[in-house]
Order: structure tokens, then C-alpha cells, then sequence
């Protein structure tokens, strides 16, 4: 792995990846191991090379089984925990960049043994299918761990180490010598989330330790075991360069008695990277720390034209259900005028808009082979509440109610079809709010300047990852860049076929802006390295 190659990648943003998303490019025995690995841990405790405790708990459920599956993580006090971060500070933070990076890098090579068994434990933490479990567990998340690594070698060697300064005083020359450090904060924080455990938490974590911190890893009760598996590899690599293996560790809780907030209020933790909902999110953007957030928000579709519109409505319905909408990048507010839409066959009627939509999904979805696993399961009962509690609150505007969706593999696998509700502009207390999950709504506006209007209002307002436009014309289409960037929400233009605007691209794609309530951080930009230690110069004179 070269980390000159990586740099220039990330410099660029074009297409690369290290580590292949199709399981075929790797050898075809890991996938039985992976199997055998992950059913091996059933029932048991999972153990780190450095753990000593008596207590373990663990409560995930999968959600394709719908049973416990048993295993169990050490438990310690949070005291014997930040002090064990606290010490391993004072070394890790000594340690040279380069074999910092070294570590970093070989840990996710160890990790990659370990993909496939990655995917099993997503699955059946998180109710991802198998396909993406792997995908964004695995490879796309040590990508945009390497894309950290990149962007952090290019931050902190910004200065050089060492420099002698000189000024002519005239008669005499005045000579200094000096340096510039960067400085790590201290003991970071981070607090994941149930449905991308390692996606969304990796790239904070090796951020973090590449700048010199130590970490303690919070995830949520329900999905732990993904993001153990990196926590064990980084152990075994720490120990294998005779560094402390306590940089890492893991703070394990219940749905009971929580830690996030008393490790995030602790004096001693600096730094917090946290994903998930608002309430919580809001909890700690007001704590005296440097923080990094994602948040919810309600993403945007907005059809002014369209060359043909059956491409269009099969891409919105795939990104809508897609993991069964339980994705930050999900799109779920559809903006269309009450006068139709154009397209290159004539006028199409905001009702033909609207049924092409809800057929496209109700085809994928009653699809055999494709329904079911582009679903993957609902992660938790909450969930499920949510959408029920929408359809008994709104009933004449659900257009779409719930499908039968079997899964062949899992007869038991909790699944919820796409719900479609369909409102007018003025319905606001329906549908701006974040639905997380299976349902979208299909919103009638005014005219195409409404549309907009409301999507770049709510970006404001509630905070927005993604924005996906369908425009045939390119002035309208700069107008709908500019006011969307202007909430610091991206667009995705006229996306069909295998382009879909929930997946965002390690080394291409930024993620979250940072710019709006959806969160105060971007994947990998330079803000979300700097701010994880502070430049000193000193100076020698002899």
C-alpha cells in the first residue's frame, strides 16, 4: 500500500478503491471461514487479547432471526477505562506519524482477513443484507479509513518538522531555531450507531488515532460486534509493535443503563465523534468539546423534467428502499408541481408522476429475487412503531400500505414494505419531519419554484445529507445547485441505472457538509483531521 498513491487519490476524487467490494474478488474459502467465524461466537464471550474483567454483557438480536445471539463483551468501570486511555495517551502520543500510519494501515489489512465475518455480524446486528454488510462493514468502510489516513499525513506534514530561521538585523544576523508539533486533544470519544456500526464510526476513530489520540469505542447495545472486530485487530497490531493496547478500547453498555452521556461529559474525554439522532446529537454539540456529528434529516427529491420517467421512478424507488429506508442518505421527501412534469413524450400529470413512483415500487418490492434482500430487515421494534403510528395517524394519505414480502432464507426476518404517503405543500406537519425507515412521501406543490423553495427551507431548518434532482434544463438545474449548496446540501442530478444517491464513494464523496443540522462534520475533508490537535511552534536560540 502506497501512501503516495493514496494522497494523489485523494487529491484527484476520481474512482479508487483498495479494498474490493465484490466478495468474488477474494478467495473463496474466506466466506466459509467468515461463516464458521461469526456462528462460532454465538453464545459466548468475545475477548480481546487484553481483557482481564469477570463481567460480561451483550444484548444484540438479529434482526433476521429474531433471537438473541448471545455474545458477550467485557464490561469495566468508566474510571478504569479513561484511566487506561489516559495512560495509553502518554505513549501513543509520542509515537512518530509514520509507524502510527503503519499500524493504522496494517490493522485494516488484518481487518480484511476478516470481511466476510464482518458481513454475517452487520447482518445480524444491523438487518443489512449480506450484500451490503459486506460492502459498507468491510471494504468501503477501510477505504474511507485510508482516505483518513491520506488526508491526515497531508494536514500534519503541512509544516516542516524542523527549520532555521534567519532575519538580517543589518550588522548581525539573528538566528532560530525552531519546530512545529502537532499536538493530539487527548482521550476521543466514540459513540456509534445500531444501523452502520463500522461505517459510520471508522473514519472518526482512525482520524483520531492517526493524529494521535487514543479512543474509546462506544457503540450502540444492539451492534456491537461489527465494530469489535476492528477494535481486536487494531489490539493485536498495537501489541505487535510494542505499543500499548489500551489506544483502543471498548466501552460496552445496555439499552438500560446507558454510558454515552457520562463518557461525554467526562473532563477527560477531549474529543467525540458521535452518529445518530438528534437529541442525543444536540447533547453534545452543547458540551464544552470538539466535536463531530451526524444527525438525522429529511432528504430531498425534486422531478422538474425528465426524459423518460420509468428510469426515474425505478432509481427513486430503489434509494428509498434500499435497507428498507434506514439509511442517512435515503431520500424520502418527493417534490412534484400539481402541473405535471415535462418529458420528451409530452406533459406527464402530477398523478402519473405519482402512480409511476408507487409502481415502480411495488414492482421491485413483489419481485422475488430483488424484493427482499434490497429491503434487508428493520434493525428495531422502534422502527416499526414509527411507521405504524404514521399509517394509524395519516390513513388517507397512504397511497402504497404495506406489501407481503417474504424472505426465502429467514422466515422470521422482521420486514416492512415501503409505506407511500401523498400530501399537499401545505400538509408541512406531515411530511417535514424525519420518517426514519420504510416510507416516503410524495408532496404536491405549486409550481417548480415551491418545490425548491420547500426543499432548500427544510435543509435549513431540519438538516439535509442528500438532495437528489431530476431537471432536463440546465439554467433550472444551476438554479437548484445554487439555492440547495446555499443550505450547504449537495445535488444529485438525473441520476438512473446504477447511480443512486445514497451511496456515497470513499475517496470521491464528501459526506455530510457540516453546513446544515444534519451534522457539524464531513467525511474525509481537511476540517475533520485539523481539529483533532492543535499546531505549537517553539523556538531555540543557542
Amino acid at each position: 500500500m502506497n501512501l503516495s498513491e493514496l494522497i494523489k487519490s485523494n487529491s484527484e476524487r476520481k474512482f479508487f478503491a483498495v479494498y474490493p467490494e465484490n466478495p468474488k474478488a477474494y478467495e473463496e474459502s474466506l466466506q466459509a471461514a467468515g461463516l464458521a467465524a461469526f456462528q462460532a461466537r454465538f453464545n459466548s464471550n468475545y475477548t480481546f487479547i487484553d481483557d482481564n474483567a469477570t463481567d460480561f454483557i451483550g444484548e444484540e438480536v438479529s434482526p433476521y432471526l429474531q433471537t438473541g445471539i448471545g455474545i458477550k463483551y467485557a464490561q469495566y468501570d468508566t474510571q478504569t477505562i479513561i484511566n487506561n486511555s489516559a495512560s495509553a495517551f502518554n505513549i501513543w502520543k509520542k509515537t512518530d506519524l509514520d509507524l502510527r500510519i503503519k499500524v493504522l494501515t496494517n490493522s485494516l489489512d488484518r481487518v480484511k482477513e476478516r470481511f466476510f465475518e464482518m458481513a454475517y455480524a452487520t447482518m445480524h446486528t444491523t438487518g443489512q443484507s449480506f450484500l451490503m454488510s459486506f460492502q459498507a462493514s468491510g471494504p468501503h468502510a477501510c477505504d474511507r479509513a485510508l482516505e483518513v489516513l491520506a488526508t491526515a499525513y497531508q494536514q500534519m506534514t503541512v509544516y516542516p518538522k524542523d527549520v532555521v530561521w534567519t532575519k538580517n538585523m543589518g550588522k548581525f544576523e539573528l538566528t532560530i531555531n525552531k519546530n512545529f508539533k502537532p499536538i493530539p486533544k487527548g482521550i476521543s470519544l466514540a459513540i456509534g450507531c445500531s444501523t452502520f456500526p463500522t461505517w459510520n464510526s471508522v473514519p472518526g476513530i482512525y482520524a483520531s488515532l492517526v493524529t494521535g489520540n487514543t479512543v474509546i469505542v462506544k457503540p450502540h447495545p444492539k451492534a456491537v460486534y461489527p465494530i469489535a472486530i476492528f477494535i481486536d485487530e487494531l489490539k493485536k497490531e498495537l501489541k505487535a509493535n510494542g505499543l500499548p493496547t489500551n489506544v483502543i478500547q471498548l466501552a460496552i453498555d445496555s439499552a438500560q443503563n446507558p454510558l454515552a452521556k457520562i463518557l461525554a461529559a467526562h473532563e477527560q474525554v477531549k474529543m467525540i465523534d458521535y452518529t445518530g439522532g438528534n437529541t442525543m446529537g444536540d447533547y453534545i454539540e452543547s458540551l464544552n468539546k470538539t466535536c463531530f456529528t451526524e444527525k438525522s434529516g429529511i432528504n430531498s427529491v425534486i422531478i422538474e423534467s425528465v426524459n423518460n420517467i420509468d428510469p426515474v421512478a425505478q432509481n427513486i424507488a430503489f434509494s428509498a428502499s434500499l435497507y428498507s429506508g434506514q439509511m442517512c442518505t435515503a431520500p424520502q421527501n418527493i417534490y412534484v408541481p400539481a402541473d405535471g412534469i415535462s418529458t420528451e413524450d409530452g406533459n406527464l400529470t402530477f398523478d402519473e408522476v405519482k402512480d409511476k413512483i408507487i409502481g415502480a415500487v411495488s414492482a421491485l418490492l413483489l419481485n422475488p429475487k430483488a424484493g427482499a434482500p434490497t429491503l434487508g430487515a428493520i434493525q428495531n421494534d422502534a422502527t416499526s412503531k414509527r411507521i405504524e403510528e404514521v399509517k394509524d395517524k395519516y390513513p388517507n394519505q397512504i397511497q402504497l400500505n404495506d406489501l407481503k414480502i417474504d424472505n426465502a432464507e429467514f422466515e422470521h426476518a422482521r420486514i416492512k414494505s415501503v409505506n407511500v404517503l401523498v400530501v399537499d405543500a401545505k400538509d408541512e406537519s406531515i411530511y417535514l419531519k424525519e420518517y426514519f425507515g420504510p416510507l416516503i412521501c410524495i408532496v404536491k406543490t405549486e409550481s417548480k419554484d415551491q418545490s425548491i423553495a420547500i426543499a432548500k427551507n427544510s435543509a435549513e431548518k431540519n438538516g439535509a445529507i442528500t438532495c437528489l434532482a431530476f431537471c432536463t434544463d440546465a439554467d433550472r438545474m444551476a438554479t437548484i445547485e445554487e439555492e440547495m449548496n446555499s443550505v450547504f446540501t449537495p445535488v444529485s442530478f438525473n441520476f438512473t441505472g446504477a447511480a443512486f444517491v445514497n451511496q456515497h464513494a470513499a475517496w470521491s464523496d464528501l459526506h455530510v457538509s457540516g453546513g446544515n443540522p444534519s451534522g457539524n462534520a464531513s467525511f474525509t475533508n481537511a476540517d475533520f483531521i485539523n481539529r483533532r490537535y492543535i499546531w505549537i511552534g517553539n523556538r531555540y536560540m543557542s
